[in-house]
């Protein structure tokens, strides 16, 4: 019988030592059978030293980056490391809740779609900025058009899908622009993206928030590229 695990929870973390004990014990009690991957991305801030600890305790693999390398490549090291069937993104702040695992996982586990998103704009939520919502209107109505998609929240950081289909694309960005980048992919390979509502409790910059104007830029030369350059 395979140990190998149906689904790995890949868990970017940087700077994150007033949250991530939090959050770590919420991904434990809401999948406790789950192989969980953390990638310490050159924390400065207390985070190490707290993940090792917690790394025994709460039973997940340890992952980490020298120095700071942005988040697309946090999580491109976490699917690397991981074994599970199923792979879902979890960031490592308050915003996105294990408790909504079920619906996100549901389409999966009944095999009606091998990607899941879970928007922010179709179930309750609380955003921080009304410039962020609006950026990411933009982005999404981007992708939607160059793409013949219908999204809604492509910039959504709780993802789930088949660990070697996206193991299988290239996959380059090291920063923000992740969240583009594999969605572009994903669909220029004609595979369709599920969405289902999910609750979400956006931070302010005072609370540790990390993406400003200058992501949402970067991801609209990302969309374009991956669009215009077959090869990329």
């Amino acid at each position: 019988m395979s140990d190998r695990p149906w689904l790995s929870i890949l868990i970017p973390v940087y700077n994150e030592a007033a949250t991530v004990d939090a959050v770590l014990r919420d991904v434990r009690r809401h999948a406790p059978d789950a192989e969980l991957v953390v990638v310490d991305d050159g924390s400065n801030d207390g985070t190490q030293s707290l993940l090792a600890r917690l790394a025994s305790e709460l039973g997940f693999q340890l992952v980490r980056h020298a120095r700071n390398q942005g988040k697309g490549a946090a999580i491109r090291s976490a699917l690397a490391a991981a074994r599970g069937e199923v792979a879902l993104i979890q960031d490592a702040d308050l915003e996105y809740d294990p408790g909504d695992y079920a619906q996100l996982l549901a389409p999966l586990r009944k095999g009606r779609s091998q990607v899941v998103y879970g928007s922010r704009f179709l179930g309750p939520h609380r955003a921080s900025y009304f410039w962020h919502r609006l950026g990411n209107w933009v982005i999404t109505t981007l992708v939607n058009l160059l793409f013949n998609a219908s999204l809604t929240d492509v910039e959504t950081g709780f993802k789930a899908f088949r660990r070697e289909l996206v193991q299988g694309i290239p996959l380059r960005a090291r920063s923000f622009e992740f969240e583009v980048e594999v969605t572009c992919k994903l669909l220029r390979r004609g595979h369709a993206i599920f969405e289902v509502p999910i609750s979400y409790y956006g931070r302010s910059y005072a609370e540790g928030k990390k993406i400003t104007w200058r992501d949402g830029v970067t991801a609209l030369w990302w969309i374009l590229r991956c669009r215009l350059d077959p090869r990329f």
